[in-house]
This record gives C-alpha cells, sequence and structure tokens, in this order.
C-alpha cells in the first residue's frame, strides 16, 4: 500500500536520524495523542562521511540514506517527505548585549524592547561571523534567543516597558545553526528524490519525548551519546538555555577492548552490547582463540576509558550550565557502557538515582511498544518524528522588501527574524535623533534635545505589524526606514523662561523694561536663533543708560561728531545731556530701580571750529627762548598748515560730521629782535618831560636794530636813554 508522506493525521511518518555511526530510519503512524512505529530500518556508514554532526561526503551520505529509504519503501510503498534534525552539537551558543540611550523617549515601549532585543542578537550573529571569519552573518540562523537580563542605567531591572532612564540594556544568549549543516542536509536528501518535510534540532526532538513541558523549569541534563561523540543539552525555566558537544563517545569504549583483548572492531562492538545483561561474554580474538570471561573482568579492564568518558561529559556540563544539574538523562547507544552512569554521577556529586540511562520506555507516553524499539539509541528518531507532527518546523518563503527569503522555521517565526535574515540593521531602522544642542545660560550648561527620529514603517502583507508579529510562507514584508530627528533649533525666547518686567516712567511716558540678550557678549533680540555652544547671558536693564536704549529714548547713533585728526579717530558731543532722577540729577550710569521717574532732554551743540577740537599737542611749532630786559620769552617760528578734507583752511573753519584733518608745522625765517614784541607787552614811546631821548636796542650787550637775528639763549635788552646832544 502507497503512503503519500504527509504529517497530517491521516499519513505515516517517514524519520531519520542521519548519526555519525549509522541511519536510522523510522515509519511511524499517528495514533490521536500517540504515534505507533510501523517499521525500523538501521544502516551503518561505509565510510567516515559524517564528522560531528556535520555531512562531510553528501554523495556518500545519500547513498546510505537511499538504502534505508529502499528498505522501508520496499514494505510501504513510495517515500517521497522526510522529517529529519539537526545535530545539537553542530550549534553555536554566543552571549551579546546592546545598549540604547532611552533618556529622549517618552516611555520605552515594547517595540523598543524588541528592537534593543533583536539588536543584541544581531551583535551575537555578528560575533559568530567575525570568530568563524565569515563576511555574511546571515549564514547562521537563529534558531532561538534568551534574554539573561535587563539593565537600566546599569542595574538590574524585570522589565523595560514604561520605565524611564538615561540608558537601557539588555543581554541575550543566542543560538544559531550554520546555514551549512542545512544546505548539507538538503543536498543529501535532494540526491535521493526526498523533499524536508520537517526539520527540527536533535536536542529538542529528545527533549520533547523525554522532558514533559512540566519538568523542563528544572535544571536537566540531556546527554545523547553516539559512536564519535557525546552531544550535551541543559534545560531550565521552560528552554534550553545551552548546546555543547565532547568528541567522546562509544568508539573510544569500543577501541579500548580491541586494544585489552585483540579484537577486530565489529568483535568489540559486539562485546559492548553483550555487557548489558550478561554475567559472562563469549568472544573469538584475532588470533582464532575463543574466550568466555565474566563480565565485570572486562569492565575492569577497559575502567580507565569509561573514567574519562565520564569525566569528559561531566566537564562539559560544568561547563556549560556553571553547576551540577539536579538532574541527568543518558540516551544514545554510547549511554548502556557499564557503569556510566554512576561515574557521571559521582563527578557531578549527585546522587545516583539523579542520573539515568532513558530508553524507549520513556517514552511510552507518546510511542506505543515496538519490539524494534527497545533502546536509548531509539529516543532521538522518535522525537523526530514525533516533533514532524506536534511541532512541524518548516521552510518559509518571505519577501522583505522585493528580496526574497527562505528562512528557517525552528520556531514561530516573527517579522524580527525575517529582517534579521534579510541583513538589515534593526537598530538602524528607528530613525536616528537629530543632534542635541549645548549652550550656557547665565553660567548654566543647558542641554536642547533634537527632534525625535520616527519609527520605522512596517507592513506585512499591506497591513502595519510590529516586530513580534508572527509570519507565515508567502509573506511580503515592507520597511520603510524611520525619518531622522532634526537637529535641535531654538529661538532666546524658547528657553528664557518668563522674567518679571520693570516699570518705570520716562518723561511722563509709562513704559515696562523687557529682559537684555547677551549672545558671546553681543546684544541680540528674544527672537535671535541659537546656535550650539553659545554663551548666553539674560538679565533685566541695570541702569538708566539702558533703559533709555531700550526704549528707544537715547539715539546714541546722533550723539556725536566723529572726525579724523592726522590720522587719528575723534568725536565731540553733538549734543548737551539733560537727566534727572527722581527729580534729581544723574548720571547715565545710574542703577535704576521699579517706578523710578526719569526725565530725558537733549540739546544740540553748535559745531565746533577746527581750533576748538585740535589737542593743545597738534599745535607746537619752534621755540627760540631769550631773556628780553630780564624777562624769559619764548619766540615762536614758522607757521601751522592746516586742511580738511583736502583743502586749506583756517583754525577758525567750522568742523563738519567725518572729516579729515591735517595739521602739521611749516619752518620759518629765523626770528629777529622785533619778533618778540608778539609774546611781551612794551611800549616804544618816548617818556613825556623827559627832553630828548633816543631808543637803545642791544642784543648780548652789542648795539642792535630791531632787524637783528636772535637765538636761544640771547639776552635782549630795550629802553630810552637820553641823548647827550641834550644835555649840552
Amino acid at each position: 500500500m502507497s503512503h503519500d508522506l504527509h504529517t497530517s493525521s491521516e499519513g505515516t511518518i517517514f524519520a531519520l536520524d542521519i548519526g555519525t555511526r549509522s541511519v536510522v530510519g523510522l515509519i511511524v503512524e499517528p495514533l490521536g495523542d500517540k504515534f505507533r512505529v510501523i517499521d525500523c530500518a538501521i544502516q551503518e556508514h561505509s565510510e567516515r562521511s559524517m564528522l560531528d554532526g556535520q555531512i562531510h561526503d553528501i554523495v556518500a551520505v545519500a547513498e546510505v540514506i537511499q538504502q534505508v529509504k529502499e528498505r522501508l519503501a520496499e514494505k510501504h510503498g513510495p517515500l517521497t517527505k522526510v522529517a529529519v534534525a539537526a545535530a545539537g552539537r553542530s550549534l553555536r551558543t554566543r552571549r551579546a548585549t546592546a545598549e540604547m540611550e532611552i533618556r529622549q523617549h517618552v516611555a520605552f515601549s515594547r517595540d523598543d524592547v524588541l528592537t534593543l532585543e533583536f539588536t543584541a542578537v544581531q551583535e551575537a550573529q555578528a560575533q559568530l561571523a567575525q570568530e568563524l571569519n565569515d563576511l555574511d552573518s546571515t549564514r547562521y540562523y537563529c534558531v532561538g534567543y534568551s534574554v539573561v537580563r535587563y539593565l537600566l542605567d546599569d542595574e538590574p531591572i524585570g522589565s523595560l516597558i514604561d520605565q524611564h532612564g538615561d540608558t537601557a540594556s539588555v543581554e541575550v544568549i543566542a543560538t544559531f545553526l550554520p546555514r551549512i549543516v542545512v544546505d548539507s542536509l538538503l543536498a543529501a536528501l535532494k540526491r535521493c528524490d526526498l523533499e524536508m518535510s520537517a526539520l527540527t534540532l536533535e536536542p529538542i526532538a529528545a527533549i520533547n519525548v523525554l522532558i514533559p513541558p512540566t519538568m523542563r523549569r528544572l535544571n536537566i541534563a540531556l546527554i545523547d551519546i553516539g559512536a564519535g561523540t557525546s552531544d550535551v543539552a541543559l534545560t531550565e525555566e521552560g528552554t534550553i538555555t545551552a548546546y555543547g558537544m565532547v568528541p567522546v563517545a562509544g568508539d573510544e569504549i569500543t577501541d579500548a577492548l580491541m586494544n585489552a583483548f585483540l579484537l577486530d572492531f565489529p568483535m568489540a562492538e559486539q562485546v559492548k552490547r553483550s555487557l548489558n545483561g550478561n554475567e559472562t561474554v563469549t568472544f573469538q580474538d584475532i588470533l582464532g582463540i575463543d574466550h568466555t570471561l565474566p563480565s565485570a573482568e572486562i569492565v575492569a579492564a577497559i575502567d580507565g576509558e569509561i573514567n574519562k568518558l565520564a569525566q569528559k561529559i561531566a566537564e562539559k556540563i560544568l561547563e556549560l550550565n556553571g553547576r551540577a544539574p539536579q538532574a541527568v538523562m543518558l540516551i544514545g547507544g554510547g549511554s548502556l557502557t557499564p557503569k556510566l552512569t554512576e561515574k557521571v554521577a559521582g563527578m557531578l556529586e549527585l546522587p545516583a538515582a539523579r542520573v539515568a540511562v532513558r530508553g524507549a520506555d520513556a517514552i511510552q507516553q507518546f510511542v506505543e511498544s515496538h519490539p524494534l524499539i527497545n533502546g536509548p539509541e531509539f529516543v532521538t528518531p522518535v522525537g523526530i518524528a514525533v516533533a514532524a507532527r506536534r511541532h512541524p518546523l518548516k521552510y518559509i518563503t518571505v519577501t522583505v522588501n522585493e528580496l526574497q527569503l527562505r528562512i528557517f522555521d525552528l520556531r514561530k517565526m516573527n517579522v524580527g527574524d525575517a529582517l534579521i535574515a534579510a541583513g538589515l540593521d534593526i537598530r538602524r531602522l528607528h530613525g536616528r535623533p537629530g543632534l542635541a544642542m549645548t549652550v550656557t545660560m547665565n553660567g548654566r550648561m543647558r542641554i536642547i534635545p533634537g527632534e525625535h527620529g520616527t519609527a520605522a514603517s512596517i507592513t506585512k502583507n499591506g497591513e502595519p505589524v510590529g516586530l513580534d508579529a508572527p509570519i507565515d510562507n508567502e509573506d511580503k514584508i515592507v520597511v520603510i526606514r524611520g525619518t531622522d530627528g532634526k537637529d535641535a533649533q531654538a529661538l532666546v525666547a524658547d528657553v528664557c523662561g518668563n522674567s518679571p518686567l520693570i516699570e518705570l516712567s520716562i518723561n511722563g511716558q509709562a513704559v515696562c523694561l523687557e529682559p537684555l540678550v547677551f549672545i558671546n557678549g553681543v546684544e541680540q533680540s528674544t527672537e535671535t536663533p541659537l546656535a550650539d555652544r553659545d554663551q548666553v547671558e539674560i538679565r533685566m536693564p541695570q541702569t538708566i543708560a539702558e533703559a533709555l536704549r531700550q526704549t528707544g529714548f537715547h539715539p546714541l547713533e546722533a550723539e556725536t561728531l566723529k572726525f579724523r585728526l592726522n590720522g587719528q579717530e575723534f568725536e565731540w558731543p553733538r549734543h548737551e545731556i539733560h537727566l534727572l532722577q527722581n527729580g534729581r540729577p544723574a548720571s547715565l550710569q545710574q542703577p535704576i530701580q521699579p517706578g523710578d521717574e526719569i526725565v530725558y532732554e537733549q540739546h544740540p551743540l553748535p559745531l565746533p571750529a577746527i581750533k576748538q577740537v585740535i589737542p593743545p599737542e597738534e599745535w607746537i611749532q619752534e621755540e627760540v627762548h631769550v631773556m628780553f630786559n630780564e624777562q624769559r620769552v619764548a619766540v615762536k617760528t614758522g607757521q601751522l598748515d592746516i586742511t580738511m578734507n583736502g583743502n586749506p583752511v583756517t583754525a577758525d573753519a567750522t568742523l563738519t560730521d567725518g572729516a579729515i584733518i591735517t595739521v602739521k608745522a611749516l619752518p620759518g625765517k629765523p626770528p629777529v629782535f622785533s619778533d618778540v614784541f608778539r609774546f611781551v607787552e612794551v611800549s616804544l614811546v618816548q617818556p613825556e618831560g623827559s627832553g630828548v631821548m633816543r631808543l637803545i636796542t642791544r642784543v648780548n650787550g652789542e648795539d642792535a636794530t630791531f632787524q637783528t637775528e636772535i637765538k636761544s639763549g640771547d639776552k635782549l635788552e630795550l629802553y630810552w636813554e637820553k641823548s647827550k646832544t641834550s644835555g649840552q
């Protein structure tokens, strides 16, 4: 009778356990809540085509699968679909953290938490790829992750939802299955014309049938001891927390028997399997000699290898778990190694009853008894069949932004998983917040935040969804990255707050004074945009001058006349200011108080003459110093040359605004006696009633005239003397 295989309740299930030593094939029929094993076929590999759970020779493994398939198909009809499992030893577990600044978040949402968790998973994925020198991190399927802890501002916290703080972080343990493991499985099945109907992980398959959900909160170690490797899986708090592999297993025990008793490999395998349940074992060595020995004596001969196996398993459990678990379950053909359970228990310091071999009898709740299914080596194959029915894990095809992806549905996958598989950076999907701006206001630093970035727009088949939305085959997902927030922008008015106004009176008019704003020392208005690192001072007007300037009563630009004199800038007042504060004369720098009555007047002043504004030092001329009739006299020589705006003028010319004036002294002729008269008062009129007199002029005692040249230091005399003729 032909069965087109599928995993419905009507059809049978073809399950394959592809191990290092052999391939086990089962035909299982669902019967309500149980399963009945209809048939079983076991075929060993003829060469080392498997290594540590990874298919190294696809062609050779496919040949063994084909043999198992054909043997079962002879009795049960064509087999087209198969349930398989990936070895737990091929899994990679990594621990990673992700951190997010949340000081600008109004409140931390469920989507924010998921973004943080998926970011941590991507970090673990990137770490794994880096360790294995793989440029493409999407070559590793995330088959599950668990949150170790959440942190708020570096302190552990139970949940981040609706929390406020500066930083939120999460630490996760993520487990990945290299894509090559799945790809090689698919390739081997394809050569046998088999379609993968369901796929699970070997430890998950075993745990699903051995450990009911009610027990999964316990810390249990599951050890699958095969031929070449011993796989370790740990469960706690309802999830599988860690996987590991020990490259020591049943073959080491077989090798020890070969060396101890000169046996070939098949005979050593036969002796090993006979040790359980038999007091004596008969065998023939490679020399053809028959032996019959007590089982205890044979076990004693290989005690060292059994110790080594137990020690390696115990060390791996302690490494992964950090402590001894509450119980240890051994499955797989190698679990039947004599004294192994008690040795593992001793090394973990557990009671002997806490370490046990679990065989087909442990899965009676799932599988009806069958003469072929009676040992621990069948736990995983049956678990694969059960998983195909109860936990059907398949590939699903989804499209992310027009990129078609085949996602390995190892658990109920969601939108976040699809985005990770597409290689999208989860953290960068949310628009970045705009850059903040820092200003110093009245000596205190203030941070003005940038605008929030918008969340990514995610739709599934046209409907908006979150990262945790489940996905199904043929779903079309479109992700539009959120827009970045604008950088911080603010006017002075936005940050200065409300200041009390100062009310006073100026020239009888009531006015209200507002705060003065200085940005980097320059007065600005409250509508001035701020820039990063601005130094802002905001204060009320303090003096009469500031009050007048703000209210427009004091036009500073019309206050002075400006001119240049011999290259230097000068100013001259244009107005005369009359200022009263509460009836008393005041200066512009006088402090003000609310309620002050200020009277302010400006009276224009006439434009000055050039001689009024020229500083004394600009009038310097050469001088000759002489003594005139015992009086010291300074005689100025030369003359001043004055121009205004390039035109010659006199010192009495009226000054104009912006004028350019030059003043320079020109050298003159040497002074003569008569030049002294310009600087002293002297009468040249003859005294009355004194008779005939003559005017005497002398220079340094020598007779001189009014035209006699003089020089500094000369002694000049001028007086009237009676004429000698008049005395005769």
